[in-house]
């Protein structure tokens, strides 16, 4: 069985290990229990979330053991890293609801039967803890100076960093501490932003109790734009089906910048890596099928076979003749749509209008940009004014389609 630290290279995973050849050897002896943390300041994962996800469930693959933290103790606190500005507070309530719905989540990725992994909640161990004690058993070991050079508090202090955020630091060591002690936990995988977090949990292991540990994190992914990862302008993609649909999360994955697609298929995907250089290698009108296939892998890790089928399917017949769009309009329940009544269509509806209601557009003043500047259709045809009026006349086997730009539809139904 392949390293697994060979595999995490070769698909662009690492951006810096910690003793790499101890944990190399390591990695060769015996399986290994690792853990990633999971903040639950929402009741969803996103796309960004998803690195950490996948180099778990790599792990798993190669007979590793994960551990899946909810940070229901630090979320109270809250981590600075990457931020410019304290984090809002939640209460206990909206911690403990959110972590819940993140262990469900995270079930669709990890294998937890026959303790072939776990979900833990930093919770059970942190809100028990006794301030003073913890200032003297684990207080003692940390150097103000040395945590002050962290990046995690370095892009803090020129904003203000909170006294609160700067323990995060210890109570993400104690959370390693906790997890070698009662779980055997060796190894801690991070963003590279949790570098010196996962640095300073080493650290105090040694410190407590003369034990081995190690730590791995993931570069910042960007797109060759220089776009933050899994950012649109709608918004953050979301894990959750309720907050971003398969459709719309399919959409995502295969609108991938064309320099991105290799890079993409590496991380996001368990496709071989030959075929992953062979598809990535695919230029001009060709990319797109390199495209197809990273967005049906991706939505069916996350989703699940049916509904990437369905969301494949739904992109072929938008971007196939008029014959698949009518079955679209009739059919399918993939693509996003809106029912309206009848009477409001026979009336006509200004497009600039109907485009705002449904979503496609955040505003009317957008709506109106875009079909002006060219980018609004109904039924692929391109709207000649803003203000043109939509009718019960453009229904098409009981559905109007539109259009916003290049790639984003919206179907249009009707109820009498």
């Amino acid at each position: 069985m392949a390293n697994i630290l060979d595999i995490f290279y070769e698909r662009g995973f690492v951006e810096q290990v910690t003793d790499e050849s101890a944990l190399r050897e390591l990695f060769d002896k015996e399986s290994v229990t690792c853990y990633i943390g999971f903040d639950p300041t929402a009741s969803s994962l996103h796309v960004g979330s998803l690195i950490p996800i996948m180099s778990l469930v790599h792990m798993q693959r190669q007979g590793h053991r994960p551990i899946a933290l909810v940070g229901g103790g630090t979320g109270l606190v809250g981590d600075p890293s990457g931020k410019t500005e304290m984090r809002k507070i939640l209460t206990y309530d909206d911690i403990a609801q959110n972590a819940e719905a993140l262990k469900v989540q995270l079930s669709r990725y990890l294998d937890f039967g026959d303790d072939r992994a776990s979900m833990l909640n930093n919770a059970d161990w942190l809100t028990k803890l006794n301030y003073i004690e913890f200032l003297r058993d684990i207080g003692r070991h940390f150097s103000v100076n040395r945590m002050l050079t962290a990046e995690s508090c370095k892009l803090r202090l020129e904003t203000g960093l909170s006294f609160i955020e700067f323990n995060y630091m210890l109570l993400q060591a104690y959370d390693f501490l906790y997890l070698r002690e009662h779980h055997d936990c060796r190894l801690q995988l991070g963003g590279s932003d949790q570098w010196g977090n996962i640095v300073a949990g080493i650290d105090l292991i040694r410190r407590m109790n003369q034990g081995q540990a190690y730590g791995i994190t993931f570069p910042l992914i960007t797109t060759s734009s220089g776009a933050k990862m899994g950012k649109t302008a709608a918004g953050a993609v979301w894990l959750d089906a309720g907050r971003t649909t398969p459709y719309d999360y399919y959409q995502y994955w295969i609108n991938t910048e064309d320099p991105d697609v290799e890079k993409f298929l590496g991380l996001f995907t368990f496709l071989p890596m030959d075929q992953v250089r062979e598809l990535g290698a695919l230029k001009d009108a060709d990319i797109r099928r390199a495209k197809e296939v990273l967005a049906y892998e991706a939505t069916k890790i996350t989703h699940g076979e049916n509904e990437a089928d369905e969301a494949r399917r739904a992109a072929r017949a938008l971007f196939g003749g008029e014959d698949e769009l009518d079955s679209l309009a009739q059919n399918d329940e993939s693509v996003p749509y809106t029912v309206l009544p009848r009477s409001r269509l026979a009336e006509g509806i200004p497009a600039f209008v109907l485009f705002t209601e449904v979503g496609l557009c955040s505003s009317r003043g957008e709506a109106r940009r875009l079909i002006t500047q060219g980018g609004g259709y109904v039924n692929n045809m391109k709207l000649a004014a803003f203000d043109s009026k939509v009718m019960d006349t453009d229904l098409r086997s009981g559905a109007i389609m539109l259009r916003m730009g290049k790639k984003k539809y919206h179907r249009v139904r009707v109820i009498d």
